[in-house]
């Protein structure tokens, strides 16, 4: 009941030009601050992070400018961080098409880092094969993309993205892929051939969490971990956001912070200071609330509008600071809400636009309802990979699923190479791709 009342009180859909053109109109033109900061103890060491606040998506082009941050909590080893760190983003841009618009580029966006996370999960699997070292690590990833007051965000694992508006409203920006909290993963890796139990002690006692076997992870997606499953997938939840020209903090952070406070608990620790004191904050409190039990590494970022000082301003009453609310609007499944293409929606949720969200596990799904733009695209190139295939020499997908041959000209479904759609076979539980091991 309350929450269909809060979806009819929803403003009319907007599509994402018009927000763009509204800001422009509103002398909002003018791109926001970013200021950011980091902090963390080390327990394993398996903790990296991704700073790169000044990016050109046009080389020598100031207007095309971006940031980037990321967090990757690594297990079983660094060897699958340290690769994400070096190639995600790498892999992410190159599925974005050249000389599209800012426009356009916001619109592929979410698909870009599907293929991208993909395709580092792939080639992570390979150099594993080539130099047999890494191939037991794997890790979590949450990939942060600022352009102007529009906050894309990537995640595979439990490492988490909140977002602290001016109005005090705390809003959860990833989802958690815990097979613990997470019913939707549980019943997808079971599906895809997986069991899900707790760990067996002699005389049959379970303990612990809820775990994948084989390999007995906890999560149900991430990046490496070639050791388990192909149901552990690197796809990740995606979801776009617009702030107003108010801006905001995000918080990104490892699940060493998450275990120790919840998402409202480090937005109040740290409000009114800067970045880099309020990075300091959140890790002191975690570390205050549980010791030092696990990696813990925080990375706070301001979106601050250019005519504001750089120091964000003191929440307001404290009524509202109270209310911790997520984006996933009303009680939704993360795998099927805010789409783009055809349903491409933003609705208005007191300071915060939301342009699209999908936490499909289907590559399918993932690029089959929202393809790019065709226009800057070779007819045959693989839409992971990015590696053109000469007409016919191989399969691709059509959008039921299939495979055909290719025509003789491009249709609307994503291309797929033979290694890639093997990738794609495994994750759906069609076939074996990685050597498991029971553990």
């Amino acid at each position: 009941m309350e929450s269909a009342s809060n979806e009819e009180m929803l403003p009319p859909a907007l599509p994402l030009a018009t927000l763009i053109g509204r800001e422009l109109r509103g002398g909002g033109s003018e791109r926001p601050l970013v200021r950011y900061g980091h902090s963390g103890f080390a327990k394993r060491g398996e903790d990296y992070f991704l700073v790169k606040p000044d990016c050109l998506r046009i080389p020598g082009d100031p207007s095309s400018a971006f940031s980037v941050f990321a967090v990757f909590d690594g297990h079983n080893g660094v060897s699958a961080a340290v690769f994400s760190k070096e190639h995600l983003l790498d892999d992410v841009m190159s599925a974005v098409p050249q000389g599209i618009s800012r426009e356009d580029w916001l619109q592929v966006l979410p698909r870009a880092l599907v293929a991208g996370f993909v395709k580092t999960d792939i080639d992570f699997q390979r150099k594993g094969e080539t130099q047999r070292e890494g191939e037991m690590s794997g890790t979590t990833a949450t990939l942060v993309i600022i352009d102007g007051f529009t906050v894309t965000v990537a995640s595979v694992g439990d490492s988490r993205c909140i977002l602290d508006t001016q109005g005090g409203v705390v809003s959860l920006l990833t989802v958690d892929h815990r097979l613990e909290e997470n019913v939707e993963e549980r019943e997808r890796v079971t599906a895809s051939g997986g069991e899900v139990s707790r760990l067996n002690l002699c005389g049959g006692q379970q303990v612990g969490p809820l775990r994948c076997w084989p390999g007995g992870l906890c999560l149900s997606r991430s990046i490496g971990d070639t050791d388990v499953g192909e149901f552990i997938v690197p796809i990740p939840h995606v979801k776009q956001v617009k702030l107003s020209n108010a801006g905001g903090r995000l918080i990104i952070a490892s699940d060493g912070i998450w275990d120790a406070v919840s998402s409202e608990i480090a937005a109040q620790a740290c409000r009114g200071l800067p970045a880099e004191l309020a990075a300091k904050l959140v890790v002191k409190q975690a570390l205050k609330t549980t010791g030092l039990k696990d990696d813990t590494t925080c990375v706070v970022v301001d979106i601050i509008p250019s005519d504001h000082c750089s120091t964000p301003p003191p929440s307001s009453p404290k009524q509202n600071q109270s209310k911790l609310r997520s984006l996933l609007f009303g009680r939704r499944s993360h795998s099927s809400v805010g789409k783009l293409g055809n349903k491409k929606k933003s609705a208005s949720f007191g300071f915060v636009e939301e342009l699209f969200e999908e936490g499909s596990a289907s590559l399918e799904e993932r690029f089959g309802r929202n393809s790019l733009s065709k226009a800057n695209l070779p007819p045959f190139r693989c839409a992971i990979c990015q590696v053109d295939q000469v007409p016919f020499e191989d399969l691709i997908t059509d959008n039921g699923g299939g495979y055909c041959s290719a025509p003789s000209t491009p249709s609307s479904c994503p291309y797929l190479c033979s290694g890639c759609r093997k990738k794609k076979d495994a994750m759906e539980g069609k076939r074996s791709n990685r050597s498991t091991a029971c553990t």
